[in-house]
Parts: C-alpha cells; structure tokens; sequence
C-alpha cells in the first residue's frame, strides 16, 4: 500500500517544488532565486512522509504487541485489520467453547429385582468393562474412579457398545440401542435426557446409567455476549456431536445459530455457505485437526493454541494461546484500537503537513518549522503508537 502511495504521492510532491521555483519567475516582479529555492526545499522537507511511512506500520506492530501481552497471536497486521470487519463469527463447540475433556456428571442406579448389587459395585463392573475402550467416553468413566476387577471375553458392538464378563456376571455397557438389540427392558424415560448417556446391564436386567457431558468453558457465556457488543451480528455454534446436545449448549450460551451431527466436510459446507454473502466477514474458531480445512477457507482462522492440534495453529491466522473464547472480543477490541490510532497518526500528520506546506510555500515557515512538521509529527505519531500498549483490553 505504501508503495502505491509512494508512486503517486512521491512525483506530485516533487514537481510543485519544482514549480514553486519555476512559476514566480513570471509572476513575481521582484523575483529572487535564492528566496523561492529556499521555499522548494522547505516545501520538500515538509512533504517527507516519513510520519506517515514509521507510525502506520508501528501502529500495528503496537496492535501485534498489545495482542501478545494479552495471549492473542496475530500472523500478520493484515489480519488485525480484518478483525475489525468480522461481523460473523463460526465456533467450534469441543474444545472451542467446551473443555473438551468428558467427565461423569450422573450416575442413576436402578436396584435390580434379582440379586444384591449397590451402586459402587455397578460403578466397579462399569469401570472394569471401559477400562478395555478407548473411546472418549471410556476414558472419562476410568478416571472417575479405579476398579479392583477384570473384564473378560469384551466383544465392542460397533455403533452400540461393549459385551463382556466382570465377576462371573454378563455385562452390556453402551447406548439404549445395544439394550433394545438384546432384547432388555429399561427405563424408556431415559431416551429423552439431552445428554450423552451409558446405559449398564448386569446378567439381563438393566441396572441404570452414567451421564456424560464436556463441561462449558467458565468464560464462554461472557465472550458471546463480548462479540455482540463489538459488532458481531452472527455467532453460529457447529458441532459433530448430536443435535439435542449442541441445541442445548447453543441455547444456554445466547448463540444465534446451530448445527450438529456434523462431519467435517459438513462444517466446510456450513461455512461456504455464510461466505456466499458478500456482507458477511466470517471467522472460525476451532482447535481440532479437522477443522483446518474451515480455519483455512474463513477469513480469519482463529485457533485455540492451548489444546489445539498443530494442524490447527499453523493453519490459522490468529492464534488464542489460553484457550480462552473471551479472547475472540478481546482481539476485536485490540483491532478497533489498532485501527483508530492508525488513523490518528494519519490525520495528525496530514494536518500538520498541510498547514506547514501552505506557511512554507508563503516563506513565512522556515527550515525548523519544516523539521518539526517532519521529524517531530513523526516522534508525536511514534509516541500515540505505542500508547496502545498500555490499554486495558
């Protein structure tokens, strides 16, 4: 951009000086060449944009700098300029604005009608079985607690769950489905909880669940709300795991717009959709190998550095590095802040210019008037540059 100026405002600046010393020669009776040549070179050192060449790029090198103060990485000043524009911002939900780390919320114990089991023995043999997983899920269950016992002949049921023997007793865990296909009665009120539940069925008799849910991050409500009031129009939520859960969530956060049973082709196509309107500058918030391909095709990537995958945080333009989803607003807000003292340093130094330019072309400007119109509106545009690293964002 510089250069563009430079090839336009460069020749303009030289040749008035050239015709301030030319053109009063025909109009001025008492004509001196000394005088008006003095003129020229004033008029020459008052164009110098160096106020404008040092403070525009400091400015953002300030805004780069304040941005890292606050765990905010910018790969560019490009993109702390584009972050002024976004007005619809697309979220990740695991890892984004969840934990993304499972962990036991419930567990609902049914006393079978036959035989002596209590809920710390249920919660044993459940253990002993996902202890055999390595499904998500599963591991959330084992760090619950430890189990003294083994599981034995574990057949996995794909898309229903794990078969096994623990104590000498049959045991289904998985999802009601798995309890439908074996033909075990339970609870039917259970198939309306939102959340993700696993069901356990002890020697034909189901015996209860544990519920699962990935925790929301404790700043996630604030942060929509922040992206609201920073001119944010659109916060959209997409998510692979079930609707019923990331409608919930969505709900819960004050989020515009929706989807799960997402695959990862299906968030690029959710994307490529809200991209079709021109109006719309869009940014994606992920952390998940899988949302590269998303974080590359928005118009800023943003990616949670913390957990995210390497994939991730190479891919995108801008990197959260505490995960914390407050810091979306937070890089808009040091954006705003970068953008209007660029345009201070701009209008400060074309004011000052422009004054000086007309005294100096008059000779009532002289060579120190010239200086301080150069070299100390440049000092001045410094000095509000790296004001901004001492805002509180």
């Amino acid at each position: 951009m510089m250069r563009k100026f430079a090839k336009i405002y460069t020749p303009i600046v030289f040749f008035l000086a050239l015709a301030l010393v030319i053109i009063p020669y025909f109009w001025v009776a008492d004509y001196v060449f000394s005088t008006w040549l003095y003129r020229a070179l004033v008029f020459l050192v008052i164009s110098c944009p160096c106020a404008l060449v040092i403070s525009i790029p400091l400015g953002y090198f300030g805004g780069i700098g304040a941005a890292s103060r606050n765990g905010i990485l910018f790969k560019g000043s490009n993109y702390l300029e584009l972050m002024t524009q976004v007005n619809t911002v697309v979220m990740d939900k695991t890892g984004t604005l969840t934990k993304g780390v499972f962990k036991v919320q419930e567990i609902c114990f049914v006393a079978p009608p036959k035989g002596d089991l209590s809920k710390e023995e249920m919660m044993q043999i459940l253990i002993a079985m996902e202890s055999k997983s390595t499904h998500p899920i599963a591991k959330a269950i084992t760090e619950y607690a430890n189990s003294d016992s083994e599981a034995a002949q574990i057949e996995e049921i794909a898309g229903h769950g794990l078969k096994g023997v623990v104590r000498g007793k049959q045991v289904l865990v998985g999802n009601t489905k798995l309890l439908v296909r074996e033909n075990i009665d339970y609870d039917k009120k259970i198939d309306a909880i939102v959340e993700t539940i696993v069901v356990i069925a002890i020697d034909g008799q189901y015996v209860g669940y544990v519920l699962i849910a990935d925790e929301i991050k404790a700043d996630a409500s604030e942060a929509i709300k922040a992206m609201h009031k920073n001119g944010v129009t659109q916060a959209v939520m997409l998510s692979g795991d079930k609707d019923s859960i990331t409608q919930k969530v969505a709900q819960s956060l004050g989020i515009d717009t929706a989807f799960g049973d997402l695959l990862p082709e299906n968030k690029v196509e959710k994307v490529e959709a809200l991209k079709q309107d021109p109006t719309k500058i869009v940014a994606f918030v992920g952390d998940g190998i899988n949302d590269a391909p998303v974080l590359a095709l928005s118009d800023v990537g943003i990616a949670m550095g913390a957990m995210g995958s390497d994939a991730a945080i190479e891919t995108a333009d801008v990197v959260i590095q505490d995960d914390q989803p407050a810091k979306i607003a937070t890089a808009i807000k040091i954006g705003k802040a970068t953008k209007n003292i660029v345009l201070q340093n701009i209008i400060l130094a074309f004011a000052v210019k422009a004054l000086v330019l007309v005294l100096g072309a008059g000779g009532l400007a002289t060579m120190w008037e010239a200086v301080f119109a150069d070299v100390g509106v440049a000092l001045l545009a410094i000095l509000n540059a790296v004001r901004i690293q001492n805002m509180k964002f």
